[in-house]
């Protein structure tokens, strides 16, 4: 899949150690502009789109197959070993891919995402919604409000509503099978804590202080799991940090970069 279409599911700018971006659940490669924008002055920088916002969105998958299309990016472009960076889905996929290809992964930069599992009224909410949006072939005008308070934290609703409207928009797009996949591919995943506390390459977990899909309790669980990480709360900002308050992300992101690399 990535290897022949590989142009037009990504995004990349610059040159140097590579830093590849996995976005989350209704979102696409487009969310890490600020970073691409801010890093790409020392680093070559790659953001894609996983398989939901492809031709492949109808097929059954999970966390793992998006740990192989990950590997299957790298080889596309010629990346040996990268720093990961996965936003809530994303991330998700990005511990798997440490745990399956760890001589690919020289660190970890986990946005508003978590090792733990997603609990079990969590799991039957969004079950609903995503049968919702399948059964109408399309995300509901109503449940994309619905939506929007989860992926986005008060202070950028309030303050920043073109942003978050126009994300609403690009999600009345997606057809309800992709959406439906999307969500499947992690809904009722097992918990990942041990097997996080076994990848021992530096990792960054950035989160929003106004995150209510993933509190930050869960984050402070994944990074005390693990053997070298570190956690930089975002302030101002929700599930999707990196977008809502770039200036805080991108300056954590660079000095952990610094770090790694």
């Amino acid at each position: 899949m990535y290897r022949e279409r590989a142009h037009s599911v990504t995004d990349e700018r610059g040159d140097g150690p590579a830093v590849v971006f996995a976005h989350g659940t209704l979102m696409d490669r487009t969310m890490f502009a600020p970073q691409l924008e801010a890093l790409s002055d020392d680093y070559r920088c790659l953001a894609y789109d996983l398989r939901a916002r492809t031709d492949r969105y109808a097929d059954e998958y999970d966390l793992w197959t998006l740990a192989d299309d990950c590997a299957a990016v790298l080889d596309a472009h010629d990346i040996d070993s990268c720093v990961l960076a996965g936003m809530s889905m994303g991330g998700f996929m990005a511990l798997r891919f440490a745990d399956r290809y760890p001589e690919r992964v020289d660190g970890l930069v986990l946005v508003d995402s978590q090792a733990t599992a997603h609990s079990e009224a969590d799991q039957q909410q969004y079950g609903e919604m995503i049968e919702q949006t399948r059964a109408a072939g399309q995300v509901p005008t109503d449940l994309a409000d619905v939506v929007k308070q989860l992926l986005f934290g008060q202070t950028t609703i309030a303050e920043r509503p073109d942003l978050v409207e126009a994300w609403v928009d690009r999600w009345l797009t997606y057809p309800g099978e992709a959406v439906y996949q999307e969500t499947s591919s992690w809904l009722h995943r097992p918990d990942f804590t041990d097997e996080a506390g076994d990848i021992e390459v530096p990792t960054l977990a950035v989160h929003g202080e106004e995150d209510v899909s993933i509190e930050m309790a869960e984050a402070e669980a994944t990074v005390d799991a693990m053997p070298n990480a570190r956690l930089e709360p975002i302030p101002e900002a929700g599930h999707s940090s990196n977008l809502e308050n770039p200036e805080a992300a991108n300056a954590a992101i660079r000095e952990f970069l610094e770090e790694v690399y």
